[in-house]
């Protein structure tokens, strides 16, 4: 039935998703969300798996903290490592008011002629890519509300920088719908994504142009029961070589699967 776990004021939320490229399987990935009242301490990992992990050995692991404001987070701590078969790149960042107080790039960003600069106001009002993922509402939600309050989840935009570059997502609202899948069923907010780079991106580089013209991008929200957050269920990106897809194999929150054991909720088609 489509519906969702008992509200909980804490609680501790964990996601296993698979990778995919062109429909095939390439790794998988799991985020852990600690949730305490309206504090939060997220934490990532991802690694390439099969023939794309024998060519590239890629794995990456995240995590941010922070606290949920009235409409968005506000990140306090962000790092993220990532390592393949020919480098590793770590970025740190001290965040405070929305407003990015340190940061530490290793190694250091590559300069090129067509890099557009990154100033000091492009490192305020942001969010960092992981703190990104939680999508705050006004209401806290139950099975009663959380259909209704999946178009919300989707109007907003996401101003990210995530160490070297600014950019923003912008989701808008495009349907609700109800999953039943083995890993989860409840509904789901549809929400389609568009990309704008806006500061520390290479201008030339042919893929920036492909993002910003990209219009086969979308993101479906869960909803937290007891919370008033939402988080990526799926996200599916048109990518040069092909649909990228993160979809979850599972999401629970202190172990109980999301979806399961209350009432059901209709999703508004």
């Amino acid at each position: 039935m489509a519906a969702f776990v008992a509200p909980a004021a804490a609680g501790t939320v964990e996601a296993r998703y698979d990778i995919s490229l062109m429909g095939f399987k390439i790794g998988v990935a799991t985020v852990k969300a600690d949730i305490d009242g309206d504090r939060y301490d997220l934490s990532i990992w991802a690694k390439l798996t099969g023939l794309a992990g024998v060519m590239t050995s890629g794995k990456g692991a995240a995590t941010a903290t922070g606290s949920v404001a009235s409409s968005r987070p506000a990140p306090g701590t962000f790092a993220i490592t990532t390592a393949g078969s020919e480098k590793s790149i770590t970025v740190r960042m001290a965040m405070s008011g929305g407003a990015v107080q340190a940061v530490e790039v290793n190694p250091e960003i590559e300069p090129h002629p067509d890099r557009i600069a990154v100033t000091d106001a492009h490192r305020r009002n942001v969010l960092d890519p992981v703190s990104a993922l939680l999508m705050p509402v006004s209401a806290t939600l139950s099975p009663t509300n959380a259909a209704s309050a999946g178009p919300n989840a989707c109007r907003r935009t996401l101003p990210i920088f995530d160490g070297a570059a600014r950019y923003d997502v912008t989701l808008s609202p495009r349907t609700v719908r109800t999953v039943n899948a083995n890993g989860y069923q409840g509904p789901v907010a549809v929400c389609d994504v568009r990309y704008s780079a806006i500061a520390g991106h290479r201008a030339n580089r042919k893929v920036t142009k492909f993002m910003e013209e990209n219009r086969d991008m979308q993101v479906w929200l869960a909803p937290l029961a007891g919370t008033r957050l939402f988080m990526p269920y799926r996200i599916a990106v048109r990518t040069p070589i092909g649909l990228s897809e993160i979809e979850a194999t599972s999401l629970t929150m202190d172990g109980v699967p999301l979806g399961r054991d209350m009432s059901p909720v209709r999703a508004q088609n």
